[in-house]
Parts: C-alpha cells; structure tokens; sequence
C-alpha cells in the first residue's frame, strides 16, 4: 500500500523523472494489490474446493503440469498473468510446490505462443524475433523439465544461503523462475551467432528492404549544431506525418485523401465511402512508419545528450518525441478501429453503423483542418463541414 500511495503521488508532479518514477511504483503497487486479493479469493475457494487434492508427485506430475501451463498462458495471453496467479495458490496453498515449478516452466513456455500469434501479420524481423523467442523459451523449458529435480535441489541449496525459510515457497519459486532464465541465457549464448544466421536464412529480408521507407532529412552532419538538429527532426516529423500517418489513418478509415483534401462536405464523403480497402496496419506501420519513427527517436536522444542545447531548445526536441510517439500510438489505435470499422460498413445494424460514421467525421474533421494548416492561411471556411 505505501508503494501505491507514493506511486499516485508522484505521477500528478510535474517533473518528468518523478512523474516516471510514479508511474513504476503505482504499476507495482496495483500488482502486489492484484496478487493480495487474488490470494483472498483464493482463501475463499478452499473453503469450497481443495486444488491441492489434485497434486501429482514425479515426472508424470512435472509433464501434465508443465501442459496446464502452457494452456494457461495460452488463455491468457501473458506469462505474468500466469505466474502471478501460480504465486497466489501456492501462498494459500492451493497447489504443491513441485507442481508450482512446472506451471512456472509451461508458463515460459506458453508465452511463446503468444509471440508467434502476434508475429503472424507482421514483418521479417518481427517474425524472426518471435522465431528467436519460441526457441530460446523452448530448449530451456525442455532442459528445465529434464533437470527439474536437481534444479529444485539447487534452489534448496540456494534458500539456505539467502536466509529464505524452507517452508517459503512464493519466494523459492520465484528464485527458480530466475534460475531458469539465467539458465536459458547459460545454453543459448554461445548459439547467438549461429541462431541469427538460421533466422536471417529462413526469413529472407531482402524484398522487404526494398519497401521499407528510411529518414529523408536525417544525417550524422546534422547533428553538429543544436539548430541544424532541430531544424532537421521537425522536417522529418512533417514527412513522416504527410508521406505515412496522413495516408494510413485516411486509409484505415476507409476514406481516400484526395476526399480529405477536398471542399466536399465530410457527410458525402461517408455517405459514399462504404468499401472495404483491405488494408493492413501493421504491414504499412514497419514498412512506412517504424525505421523513420526510430531514427527520430535516437537523433532526438542524441541531440540532447551530446549538444550544448538551451532550455528552450530542449524543450523543443521533447516536444518533438512526444509528437512522433503520440503519432505512432495513434497508427495502433487505427489498427483496431479499422477492424471495427470494416466489419460494420455494410452492417444491418444501423446504430452501430452510426456511431462508426460518428467516429469517421471527427477524425476526418481533424485530419482536414491539420492538412489546411499546412497548405494554406484559412482553415475556417471548413469548419461547418
């Protein structure tokens, strides 16, 4: 609770680094209170049923338990979720230690799966990282499982000279999930280089590098005056915005530009806009957004760090970071909605079709005022629109 109490104060200061330092210990506070009243609900249950009755000692245990919790993290689509819930039964005494150790094991393992799902849609280098992922987790969970018995004997071993009670198991579970990733580091660090030689192989990279839009105006000789710097990363920005954002949120929409661009009334504009344009976000956010985003990001970094810049300008290159990540988080917001969207432009239900539109004309509203603050003087003859 104390943790919480800091946390929430923090993040109403206005410095930044106390603002973030808010933030972490208010998202660890709020996890400690997820897992405190999980272990109550838990308490509550045993009244009712005892998980532990369905324990199973040895390798037979190790094997259906190592399954449960690839399943489990499976459902729920994050290892964390399915360790903490695994630390909430076994403080109440819900499920046997050794089995703990298995859920902890499939969990690591589960999350692979995770990763693959997500890498589906997207590009090379996010299907190699995910490759990278499955079979890192993998080969450890296979090893961890193979050696799960003198594992638990080192954690053991370990209890003792860190002053851990025997009888603490939250705390020695939590020491063998740290061994087993130590452990996993330890059997794939001396594969790193073989590894990525396998995935650079079997995710070919080089028809994508020729779609994959890189900075325009960025350049190490620009990063030799503070003004050179800035005047650079505030064209890249625009660039980014007219060459990439502009056209992926008009599309995600299912709306042309040129109809954005135009005097045409924005109700036309949905009235007649009622194709699908089947595109794909994410495709069109590493292929067009992602290398120029990065690339922003780092010289906005290096400018601060390595330039003698004044307050003014220092605040400039924020507010410029600020400007490209609030663009990026709005490319994934556009990835939902455009899912939304085209799956109610020909809907038979009405009311949600118009809330839909709803949403389509104040985001066009917004994206026509921003193109005419570019292009000319008056924005306010499209006001009514």
């Amino acid at each position: 609770m104390p943790m919480l109490v800091f946390g929430v104060v923090f993040s109403f200061q206005k410095k930044p680094s106390l603002k973030g330092l808010g933030n972490v210990l208010a998202g660890l506070g709020f996890f400690f209170l997820g897992i405190h009243y999980m272990k109550d609900g838990f308490e509550v249950f045993k009244q009712y049923i005892d998980l532990s009755q369905y324990a199973v000692q040895g390798y037979l245990g190790v094997l259906i338990y190592t399954g449960l919790g690839i399943i489990i993290t499976t459902v729920l689509q994050s290892s964390s979720a399915t360790l903490a819930l695994i630390l909430t039964a076994l403080s109440a005494g819900q499920i046997e230690y050794e089995n703990a150790l298995a859920l902890a094991i499939g969990a690591n393992v589960g999350t692979t799966i995770t990763a693959v799902l997500g890498a589906i849609g997207s590009n090379s280098a996010g299907k190699r990282l995910a490759m990278a992922h499955f079979i890192f987790n993998t080969i450890t969970g296979l090893v961890a499982v193979a050696l799960i018995f003198p594992l638990a004997k080192l954690v053991n071993y370990l209890s003792e000279s860190l002053e851990i009670a025997p009888t603490n198991y939250v705390l020695k579970l939590a020491l063998f999930h740290t061994i087993f990733n130590v452990l996993g580091v330890v059997i794939m660090l001396p594969f790193i280089k073989k590894l990525e030689h396998f995935l650079l192989r079997f995710f070919n990279k080089t028809e994508e590098a020729k779609d994959v839009h890189e900075p325009k105006y960025l350049n190490t000789a620009v990063l030799k005056f503070p003004g050179t710097a800035i005047i650079a990363l505030i064209k890249e920005s625009k660039y980014l915005y007219k060459n990439s954002i502009f056209e992926i949120v008009t599309h995600a929409l299912n709306i042309h530009r040129s109809d954005v661009k135009s005097h045409e009334k924005i109700k036309n504009i949905i009235e007649k806009s009622v194709d699908d344009f089947h595109i794909n976000v994410d495709e069109l956010y590493y292929s067009k957004v992602k290398a120029i985003y990065g690339k922003i990001i780092q010289y906005a970094s290096t400018a601060q760090s390595t330039l003698r810049l004044n307050k003014a300008q220092i605040n400039m290159v924020t507010d410029i970071k600020i400007a490209n990540r609030k663009m990026v988080e709005i490319i994934k917001h556009s990835s939902e909605l455009n899912r939304n969207i085209s799956k109610v432009l020909n809907s038979d239900n009405e009311y949600l079709k118009q809330e839909y539109d709803g949403y389509r004309k104040k985001i066009i509203k917004v994206l026509r005022v921003i193109y005419l603050f570019r292009t000319e003087n008056d924005a306010k003859k499209y006001g009514s629109n």
